[in-house]
């Protein structure tokens, strides 16, 4: 076990003297290389980085001066050295560390500039194994964790956005930079190389096929410091996790005020919902309200869809989220922003439907570039009291399930289209789900109930007050019903048939099956079980 060797305090001021060089991303090193030496710091440098900086014309010597070793093995050993180890770590205060150094020719090293080889770049880019393997830095992360560890004489810059405030502390201050930014950035490069072991390591985990590694590690770069979380009191922020899956995360935002907490919850459970909805196949739009669909449609344009989209809850889609799977082009904007709404997500817009927008300045509009594929696999994590729950996406599809018809009468085809339409709405309302469709629309949805009949009911009775307000049919007559889970009783299927329902899709395994397969012959109902659940908590 390491002992303190020394209590001195860490200075409040350490001038640099000398900086080692050696970065992948060279964005802004030759300028912050240029400002140091300009206030006389000695420049030591590797490879590519040393090649840069003696193109610019600046003084620099390669690390072997140090080592007295040249690079070997393609670059893998330059670094891994005492004289440069010696240098990042060596308490200067401390007598017996100085008389080492002393003894051993090993000279302080004040400053590294270290950003690491792109392990989770080259992963994304679908790279062969040995690509990837060459991509795992070593010498990197062993000198960052020794600066950041000696943070009291050496800064450790990780992050190119970091030079131009650090240049500017060393002339304000004749060449020396303060303890608080030291320690600032210390906790950043260790940050940094444990989000970076984070993503070596869940690779391998993939590698080895192991779906629960003994050891788990997360790791986010953070996107956006937020107001406050689901509530003023509570603080948030907003990470990134580097999987370059379209959404919320990789979207550009075009216009309209910072994105909250709840809207960025919101806004991925709409665009991951829409995404259900293959574009090329057909237009849909979603709109959600607190992570949960107040309606949902395919349609021959955006247009229709919005529109019959929002005629299932046109009072609950107020400050909702609108989603779509295809281009925002300006007729359907100039719909959409008929009514007060959040945020507007799609893959792309036309530039009239961006300036109809831009007329409403807090109206958010996100475009991601593409859709998230419902059928890829992932993670997904939630915190409980000590600990982590983990668990594989949701991937499910139900164009990929064999469907089995259970009763008597079998499903019409349209009956069929709106089935297989409401189960995909379905596995994305908080359990327990039902959600009444007709002619490929929500028109009743029932969310996150304790009791499976009081969501069949509430979804019944969103259907009732929506015709009232329009002054038409209930819509639920001649519906379809999905429930996200099997029935466990009749009394649920009841409930649906008493709104009107003539169809059912239902993942069935009860063990009371035959009662309710028995109920749907007795009403004359169609029912098929899709043999998979599609709980959401």
């Amino acid at each position: 076990m390491a002992v303190a060797a020394n209590r001195t305090p860490a200075p409040d001021r350490h001038k640099v003297a000398r900086a080692l060089l050696s970065v992948f991303d060279k964005a802004g090193m030759v300028d912050l290389a240029r400002g140091l030496v300009e206030l006389g710091v000695e420049l030591v440098s590797t490879g590519g980085s040393r090649a840069a900086l003696e193109a610019a014309g600046l003084p620099v010597r390669d690390v072997s001066e140090l080592t007295g070793f040249p690079e070997i093995m393609d670059g893998r050993v330059k670094t891994l050295h005492p004289n440069v180890h010696g240098g990042l770590l060596g308490i200067r205060a401390d007598p017996a560390h100085a008389g080492a150094m002393e003894t051993h020719g090993i000279h302080g090293i004040d400053l590294l500039v270290v950003n690491l080889y792109p392990f989770a770049e080259t992963v994304a880019s679908g790279a062969d194994r040995a690509s990837i393997i060459e991509n795992i830095d070593i010498g990197g992360p062993a000198m960052i964790r020794a600066g950041a560890k000696n943070h009291a004489y050496v800064s450790v810059l990780t992050d190119p956005a970091d030079y131009t405030a650090f240049l500017e502390e060393l002339r304000e201050n004749g060449g020396a930079v303060g303890l608080e930014r030291r320690r600032s950035l210390a906790a950043k490069a260790f940050g940094m190389t444990a989000a970076y072991d984070a993503a070596v390591s869940t690779w391998f985990a993939g590698e080895t096929g192991d779906a629960a590694p003994a050891r788990r590690a997360f790791a986010g770069t953070l996107a956006s410091s937020l107001r406050y979380g689901e509530n003023p009191h509570q603080s948030a922020a907003f990470y990134l996790d580097g999987s370059q899956r379209p959404g919320v995360a990789t979207a550009r935002q075009v216009q309209g005020k910072e994105l909250s907490y709840n809207n960025i919850n919101d806004t991925d459970a709409a665009f991951e919902l829409v995404a259900e909805f293959d574009a090329a196949r057909t237009a849909a739009v979603a709109i959600i309200k607190h992570a949960n669909p107040c309606g949902v449609a395919e349609g021959a344009s955006i247009l229709d869809a919005y529109e019959r989209a929002l005629a299932c809850d046109p009072v609950s889609a107020f400050g909702g989220i609108v989603a779509l799977n295809r281009r925002l082009d300006a007729t359907s904007a100039a719909e959409i922003v008929k009514v007060f709404t959040e945020v507007i997500i799609a893959p792309d817009a036309d530039e009239e439907a961006i300036a109809l927008v831009a007329a409403k300045k807090n109206l958010r509009l996100l475009l991601t570039g593409g859709l998230p594929d419902p059928r890829a696999a992932g993670l997904l994590v939630k915190s409980v009291a000590g600990g982590l729950l983990v668990q594989s996406r949701d991937s499910g599809t139900v164009d990929a399930l064999d469907l089995k018809v259970v009763t008597k009468r079998a499903p019409s085809e349209a009956e069929m289209a709106d089935l297989r339409f409401a189960f995909r709405v379905a596995k994305h309302v908080k359990s327990n789900a039902i959600v009444y469709a007709r002619n490929l629309a929500t028109v009743g949805i029932g969310a996150g109930q304790m009791s499976r009949v009081d969501s069949a009911r509430i979804a019944a009775r969103k259907a009732e007050d929506a015709a009232q307000g329009a002054g038409g049919p209930v819509l639920t007559q001649g519906s379809v019903v999905a429930s996200d889970a099997f029935f466990p009783f009749a009394d649920g299927l009841l409930s649906a048939v008493a709104a009107g329902a003539r169809a059912v899709i239902q993942p069935g395994g009860s063990m009371r099956d035959a009662e309710v397969i028995q109920a749907a012959d007795d009403n004359d109902i169609a029912m098929v079980f899709t043999g998979m659940r599609h709980f959401r908590h």
